[in-house]
């Protein structure tokens, strides 16, 4: 009787050990035995939900790069040079950045200015060309030289002379005279006559392609009694 007691209480302290081996206090503590609830997590959104976030984060990060390159495009523009008019001083395929913002809010394009314009025969096509004659001036090209108010203009960006003679031209307001700085290779106002400023896009301001040419566009100096 007592060898079965014994074998009882010997299996008894098994699981006591187990129990204690987890630190386990034996018996349990009053507090032990009350149920424990665990909060209970919120439910996620639904998949129908998250999609529609989704959607309108798209659309809004679509929307807001519409509307900066909507600004971007306001003040600046790209430019690539198609032809060989403004050798040697610029070249075919050269990519520039054209500033818009100049000629719209700060002042009306200058003498020496390289601007990129709708070709008034043409508006879809865009030419590139540097302003020679203002409004209010009278142009002519005699002798090898451009003349402004009948006083020679010093070009030292030109490589050749200004052949042939255009007989004088008086500009009105808000018309230009460009010339192309490979004279004897460009269509300009010798040939289809003074630019109108509403077809001017911009200065042409910067240079980033090819990396070799990278840099601002020099304004030209001139010296000469007409000159403003």
């Amino acid at each position: 009787m007592e060898q079965t007691k014994l074998t009882q209480q010997e299996g008894s302290q098994a699981p006591l050990e187990e129990i204690e081996q987890y630190g386990m206090a034996w018996p349990p503590e009053p507090w032990e035995d009350d149920v424990v609830t665990w909060p209970v997590p919120a439910a996620d959104a639904s998949s129908w939900d998250n999609a529609k976030l989704l959607m309108r984060e798209i659309v809004e990060t679509v929307v807001l790069a519409l509307l900066i390159f909507s600004l971007i495009r306001v003040v600046i523009q790209n430019f690539r040079i198609e032809g060989y008019s403004m050798e040697p001083n610029m070249h075919q395929g050269q990519y520039l950045i054209v500033n818009k913002a100049v000629y719209r809010w700060l002042h009306d394009p200058q003498r020496g200015d390289i601007v990129v314009f709708e070709y008034p025969r043409a508006p879809d096509r865009d030419f590139i060309k540097r302003v020679i004659g203002l409004p209010g001036e009278t142009v002519e090209v005699r002798d090898g030289w451009v003349y402004i108010n009948d006083v020679p203009l010093d070009e030292p960006y030109l490589s050749n002379p200004t052949h042939g003679n255009v007989a004088p031209r008086a500009l009105r307001p808000g018309e230009y005279f460009v010339l192309g700085d490979n004279r004897d290779n460009s269509s300009d106002s010798r040939s289809w006559g003074p630019l109108p400023n509403e077809n001017i896009i911009g200065k042409a301001w910067l240079s980033y392609w090819p990396p070799r040419l990278w840099g601002a566009i020099p304004d030209a100096g001139y010296s000469f009694a007409s000159s403003n």
